[in-house]
């Protein structure tokens, strides 16, 4: 029985049912990749389904839209499967559990796949019918967005003629964004040695950080753990003589870390002085951050007297030298026109290991300026050399650029205004969207990015809200039928 057909657009939200009725979780997207080239092929449309599952259906443009150039209009394939501790809800094979309340979409105990499953039930309700107005129509499905945007660096782009480019991965209704961050991961690997030693081992957290995404939330200063790290170390060696035996902070390179540890040898007439330095030390940075990080807390506890191995006085100096001399959060705001107030270059060092031979710091590098992006990183591998260590590049992403001339967003501009009577909101946003590896691959190409309403994606929580997509799936058809 259908939970969602009876509500309007008919179209748009019977294909989104069945959507998420098809496992299509990021690296297990065939089934949902096979689906929409069945779709093609049943309405008799020309239908690409590339090795790695990208799909790219073509349809003829509209009546009296013949000599109009193409629109592509795209969106990706996979989603994010997470689930509440009590769901056993399998994503491989179980259909997603989906409810509705009010105006409110949502699976049961699971993340929902509005991210960004609603973009191809839009797109299909479009492709599948002849009463919405539009220009030759280019639709690209990708596959992978969420682990790396793998389907649109592999997409044959010589397959797409369009240069104009509707991308619906947007979860707020209003907000058309026209430009994101670029971005890279860097690795800085030194090499260590350990000589044994003994004194009182002491454990020391920083703890209780508010963390965040290091794009979407590096605005907020918020404090980074193992940047803290870093100046506790020097402040105690300013103090006393201090021994790292073991250093740890962070989960992800592109989460601000929440959390980072060490534990420490400190000579027994030391101790008293160790533990009132640590306190000290704690009131510094609750005062600095107090505006926004009221949960900080450094916690050492004395576990007594050990003979571990240690790092050398050497490596420990060169450790330090790299938490102290890194940069962290907002290198440089945007400057251009329309754009003030968005962060254009940043850094976030994420994860931070020590092990039997490496000290190992990852860093997500994030610019809206490729040159500002590559020389940050240069910067980075400019430190590592200091201390002979190797720095490593991965994961290479474009940016995309803010087009001050583009010609869609004017239009969807007065569109959405006419609509709601209230004034767009044109931005940027720090982070990666697969908008960047198209403006990079098509370019000249103009684009714009939206999409309705959704609440906590990527978590249980995740909602869509219905009257938010009816929106703008009028707004989606309006813009193609002036798009002559």
């Amino acid at each position: 029985m259908s939970v969602l057909g009876d509500i309007e657009p008919k179209n748009v939200f019977s294909f989104f049912e069945e959507i998420c009725a098809i496992p299509h979780g990021s690296g297990d997207v065939k089934q949902l990749s096979d689906y929409l080239k069945k779709f093609a092929k049943d309405r008799k449309l020309k239908v690409r389904q590339e090795p790695c599952g990208n799909i790219i259906i073509y349809k003829d443009a509209s009546a009296g839209y013949e000599k109009s150039p193409a629109v592509c209009i795209q969106g990706h394939m996979d989603m994010v499967c997470e689930k509440a501790s009590d769901s056993r809800h399998n994503f491989k094979k179980d259909p997603l559990p989906i409810a509705v309340m009010d105006d409110e979409v949502f699976a049961r105990g699971t993340t929902l796949g509005a991210d960004d499953g609603i973009a191809l039930a839009m797109a299909l309700a479009i492709l599948d019918s002849d009463e919405y107005a539009h220009p030759p129509l280019e639709v690209v499905f990708t596959v992978d967005e969420e682990v790396g945007m793998e389907g649109a660096k592999a997409l044959d782009f010589n397959a797409i003629k369009a240069r104009r480019v509707i991308n619906l991965d947007s979860e707020d209704e209003g907000v058309f964004f026209v430009s994101c961050a670029g971005g890279l991961r860097g690795n800085i690997n030194l090499d260590i040695e350990y000589k044994q030693h003994s004194g009182i081992e002491y454990d020391v957290v920083i703890s209780g950080l508010n963390g965040g995404h290091s794009g979407e939330m590096i605005d907020r200063y918020n404090a980074n753990a193992i940047i803290i790290m870093g100046r506790l170390l020097r402040f105690l060696q300013s103090r006393m003589k201090i021994r790292i035996l073991e250093l740890s902070g962070g989960l992800m390179d592109n989460a601000i870390p929440r959390e980072a540890g060490c534990h420490l040898h400190v000579s027994k007439e030391n101790s008293t002085t160790f533990e009132d330095t640590v306190a000290e030390f704690e009131q510094i940075i609750k005062n600095e951050y107090k505006a926004n990080e009221s949960n900080i807390m450094i916690y050492c506890e004395n576990l007594g007297m050990s003979h571990k191995p240690a790092l050398r006085s050497g490596s420990a100096k060169d450790i330090v030298f790299l938490l102290r001399t890194v940069p962290d959060g907002i290198i440089r705001m945007c400057r251009e026109a329309g754009q003030e107030g968005l962060v254009e270059t940043s850094l976030n060092f994420g994860i931070m290991r020590l092990d039997d031979e490496k000290f190992t710091l990852e860093a997500a590098l994030r610019s809206s300026v490729s040159t500002q992006k590559y020389a940050l990183s240069d910067r980075l591998g400019m430190l590592a050399d200091a201390v002979g260590a190797e720095y490593t590049e991965k994961g290479d992403y474009p940016a995309w650029e803010y087009n001050s001339e583009s010609e869609m967003l004017p239009i969807l501009k007065r569109l959405y205004e006419e609509q709601s009577g209230e004034a767009a909101v044109i931005k940027g946003i720090h982070a990666g969207l697969e908008c960047g590896v198209i403006y990079h691959a098509l370019k000249p190409v103009d684009i714009v990015s939206f999409g309705p309403t959704i609440k906590s994606a990527h978590t249980p929580k995740e909602t869509l809200s219905v009257e938010s997509t009816q929106r703008t799936f009028k707004l989606l058809c309006d813009l193609l039928g002036e798009l002559k």
